[in-house]
């Protein structure tokens, strides 16, 4: 997961912070540990310089140095200062006074522009209804216009393609008349990327650019490349003007530089991040939930997007009137490991929740997808009467289902042992009560708990925040026409 290593810097530099009075020498000292762990984590050095300097600058003024939890006030100064670096608040897409928005997705090979094309098309098909037209310019690296139109049929979306031998200038001409014949709202343009960047790459680029006039030219880069990717933005930058940037691959084995160097250097928005490979992975770029992710605080309001984007409420509401009765099976265990599932992954998940990433707790526990498979197969292997009654395992049928499974008997008493106790804590959970929380997240079937355990904890989050909104607008509403009443 990217900024794992930069975050438990950070939170070691933060522990050397006494909670009593601090001096100005105490902050020099967690500076330089700051600035250490982000030069680690490949951020770019002039964006290393001016933010350590911003934040000692501000860190050691008197209302830091003589207030009663100075070490919260300094993270909650760089905090501030990381969501400045990074852009202060998310920008959305440029959209076109008529239609159709055309995006022209630039990039070089390897970093995932076609994909990423795919991705936001559908994106814009789930949340806008649109009605997407992709146009495949690509003709030179072997098996892009393939690619693209596995994707198109994958996500519903017409592609627009004359081949390998056509010119792509004249490609994305006649692409741009279908889309208006057809009144397509969005249209996206896959251009050729190469291994670098060259005049001949950008020529093309801006000869496609000047007859498309797109509302936006987004850059595709992998966050893996760190530096790398902050020179190709401005090398891209340079020669085409662009909109913003779309950083993929931010899940894998990164140390996240480029994620807060890219708009400082090159001035252009990070628009979205790609985290995984499933064509839902992507996500809207917002600079102060990515702070909160790297100094350890959790990204709860992107937790509760994604169950709302995976969960289905009417289920919902049946999961939890079996939790607050007690009588969750191993049928809804099935269902909701699934919805689970669809969310990404359960590191990932976790590490959203605030106070979980880096928790002690979780340091050595391994959330193996293959441990899911093999629960499943342990309760596929269950008669339905056994499904929905879990008493009825007794140790001669237990010896059935380690035998259908293929997994040890051991494996399926530790499970069937870990669900009576996950059942329990969900009961408890349902009535409000998250006391022991933190115990769900182990290995097995108690690990899949959590994820479940998560799904309610997201409704119930959701639902307390509308509640005091709608309580703070009661008591507005109250004030206003007792304020009218006395004009009177």
């Amino acid at each position: 997961m990217a900024f794992e290593g930069l975050t438990e810097r950070i939170q070691n530099a933060f522990k050397k912070l006494r909670k009593g009075k601090i001096t100005e020498n105490d902050v020099k000292e967690v500076m330089r540990e700051v600035r250490m762990a982000l030069l680690e984590a490949d951020v770019n050095f002039k964006v290393v310089k001016d933010f350590i300097k911003s934040v000692r600058e501000r860190a050691v003024g008197t209302e830091v140095l003589e207030s009663l939890r100075p070490d919260q006030q300094i993270i909650k100064i760089v905090n501030e200062e990381l969501v400045k670096v990074m852009g202060e608040e998310a920008v959305p897409l440029n959209k076109a006074p008529k239609i159709p928005t055309i995006i022209m997705m630039v990039g070089l090979q390897g970093a995932g522009k076609t994909t990423t094309a795919g991705k936001l098309a559908l994106k814009l098909k789930n949340e806008r209804h649109a009605r997407p037209l992709m146009i495949a310019a690509d003709v030179y690296r072997p098996a892009a216009i393939d690619q693209l139109q596995v994707i198109g049929k994958q996500i519903d979306v017409p592609v627009f393609s004359l081949g390998t031998e056509v010119d792509p200038v004249e490609i994305v001409r006649q692409g741009l008349a279908v889309a208006k014949e057809n009144k397509n709202d969005y249209v996206f343009i896959d251009t050729a990327g190469r291994l670098q960047i060259d005049e001949k790459l950008m020529h093309e680029l801006q000869q496609i650019a000047q007859l498309a006039h797109p509302n936006e030219v987004l850059l595709t880069v992998d966050a893996m490349t760190g530096q790398n990717a902050v020179e190709v933005a401005q090398g891209f930058n340079d020669q085409l003007d662009l909109t913003g940037v779309v950083l993929t691959k931010l899940d894998g084995d990164t140390r996240g530089g480029a994620a807060l160097s890219i708009r400082a250097v090159t001035g252009k928005p990070i628009k979205f991040v790609g985290q995984g490979e499933k064509m839902t992975d992507l996500d809207v770029f917002y600079p102060d939930r990515m702070a909160s992710r790297i100094l350890g605080m959790g990204d709860m309001l992107t937790l509760i997007e994604k169950a709302q984007r995976e969960y289905d409420e009417d289920q919902a509401a049946q999961l939890e009137e079996k939790m607050r009765a007690n009588t969750f099976d191993f049928n809804d265990f099935l269902d909701q490991v699934e919805q689970v599932q669809k969310m990404g992954s359960m590191d990932d998940l976790v590490k959203m929740i605030p106070g979980m990433a880096n928790n002690p707790a979780l340091k050595n526990m391994q959330f193996d997808p293959k441990d899911i498979e093999h629960e499943k197969a342990i309760v596929y292997s269950m008669t339905p009467a056994e499904r929905q009654d879990p008493d009825l395992l007794t140790p001669s049928r237990r010896r059935r289902l380690a035998r259908g499974a293929g997994r040890p008997i051991q494996e399926v008493n530790r499970m069937i042992k870990q669900f009576k106790q996950m059942r329990e804590m969900m009961n408890k959970v349902s009535n409000g009560n998250f006391a022991g929380m933190e115990n769900l997240f182990g290995n097995g079937m108690t690990g899949k708990l959590a994820k479940m355990s998560m799904n309610r904890m997201v409704r119930k989050t959701k639902k307390n925040k509308l509640k005091k909104i709608k309580k703070a607008n009661r008591k507005a509403n109250r004030k206003n026409k007792k304020k009218k009443k006395k004009r009177k």
